[in-house]
């Protein structure tokens, strides 16, 4: 891995120290979405997931992100697709209809949160779930996303990762949300007609490419996200 884009201080071979370094967040709170996508936009492979399209280049920031990451943050249905399990980073999902995905029911307590609104109707099942004080009611008919952000840094989660899915980020874009877009490209032709790492109603962001790096033909980028 060589950076290709970036400071000039890292040498040829790019470390899992050097990593650390250059994915670190200038200040916090910092929300950093994570997304991976072909070279035609494809977010998804065959499956359906994307861990059907990512490779080793790609684990490795990704694994860098978590471990950096005070929180990842992620759509229930995005987590129920991708199979997500606890970590030791606590996992914050999103969900309107207060949906905790199997995968993660009975995970160790504080290892898993809820982010969800007043109005929905799984809110008593999900607090029998995970546990009352893990259920976040921010907003009274869909997730106030800005409060979310401010709840969590607020219990000192300043460094927080969202993980999609591409609703989820699109959602958080407009909103204001997102300080930084970090993204691979994998080098591959998949055509059919899954989704992009953002859908939903139209929006448009400026973004400012910060980091470059390359490793066998994949691309991983840091972009600021205009506000």
């Amino acid at each position: 891995m060589r950076v290709l884009i970036g400071p000039d201080t890292v040498g040829p071979d790019v470390s899992d120290d050097d990593l650390r370094e250059l994915y670190s967040a200038p200040s916090t709170p910092w929300l950093r979405a994570n997304m991976v996508s072909t070279v035609d936009g494809s977010a998804t492979g065959d499956t359906g997931v994307s861990g059907s399209i990512n490779n080793a280049a790609d684990k490795r920031v990704f694994d860098t992100l978590r471990s950096l990451a005070d929180v990842i943050i992620v759509g229930a249905g995005t987590a129920k697709a991708e199979g997500y399990r606890p970590t030791d980073t606590p996992i914050v999902l999103v969900s309107r209809k207060a949906q905790v995905p199997p995968s993660l029911v009975g995970a160790p307590a504080g290892s898993v949160y809820l982010a969800t609104c007043a109005r929905s109707d799984g809110i008593e099942k999900a607090r029998a779930t995970l546990g009352e004080e893990h259920v976040l009611t921010l907003g009274s008919h869909r997730v106030d996303l800005p409060l979310l952000k401010a709840t969590l840094a607020e219990r000192g989660w300043g460094n927080q990762l969202c993980e999609g899915g591409p609703h989820l980020l699109r959602d958080m874009v407009f909103q204001g949300c997102v300080d930084e877009l970090t993204g691979t490209t994998v080098p591959r032709l998949v055509a059919g007609s899954n989704g992009r790492i953002t859908e939903g109603a139209p929006i448009d962001k400026p973004l400012d490419l910060t980091l470059l790096l390359e490793d066998h033909g994949t691309l991983l980028g840091r972009w600021r996200v205009g506000q």
